[in-house]
């Protein structure tokens, strides 16, 4: 069976919320962060060589990678459920925000997030060109959703189960006011009121409060 490995407050609660829009059977195997280091324990490391979250095992299988795991829960056993075709007008805008959340937003804010834990303050000397970057993606963001309901056009995709976690969960150790991004704000919103969404993180991240403002 197909088991969604959530290493709590990480990149796997994608799994779990495709899998729950997609209402398709799956186990889901919790693990807690060490309450000092907020690494993830030994038995979680040990699933994949990679050492992070997300990780899926199906049968002998055992895989990572966000966008791999969720192309993969959608190639077989979401029957192209939630993904866009090439044949589709849709398909370059799908694709683009598809790989933008892990390949550009996460990048820019992990290395803002290291640079300002070695410095020790958000506004150290270095951090400007990060902040710049970030400041660019939100921008897009914004716009974009002032376009398009959902990042690949009007219906609800993987897009945005990629997208989710970068506007999300990432603002907890990297901060932003998103109060100025009223698009965006609608959008988590739209999110928020996703029947799957409020399963998935009921059951990823139980007490926790999703960032959704």
């Amino acid at each position: 069976m197909l088991t969604v490995h959530h290493l709590g407050i990480s990149q796997s609660d994608r799994a779990v919320w495709l899998c729950e829009e997609l209402e398709i059977p799956y186990a889901l195997q919790r693990y807690e962060r060490d309450p000092v280091t907020r690494a993830a324990p030994p038995a979680y490391k040990a699933l994949h060589p990679a050492g992070t979250a997300p990780v899926i095992t199906d049968g002998d299988i055992a895989l990572g990678e966000s966008g791999a795991v969720l192309d993969y829960i959608i190639g077989r056993y979401g029957d192209g459920r939630l993904a866009v075709t090439a044949d589709q007008p849709n398909f370059a805008d799908y694709l683009y925000w598809f790989h933008f959340a892990n390949g550009s937003m996460m990048p820019t804010a992990l290395v803002e997030l290291v640079v300002t834990m070695v410095a020790g303050r958000a506004d150290a000397p270095g951090t400007e060109g990060f902040r710049a970057r970030a400041d660019a993606a939100f921008a897009m963001v914004e716009q974009r959703l002032g376009e398009a309901a959902y990042f690949a056009g009007d219906a609800f995709t993987a897009a945005d189960i990629m997208m989710h976690y970068p506007l999300t969960s990432m603002r907890r150790p990297v901060p932003r006011d998103i109060s100025g991004y009223p698009n965006l704000l609608a959008y988590l919103q739209r999110i928020g009121a996703r029947a799957a969404y409020q399963r998935a993180m009921a059951k990823a991240d139980p007490g926790l409060e999703p960032m959704l403002k």
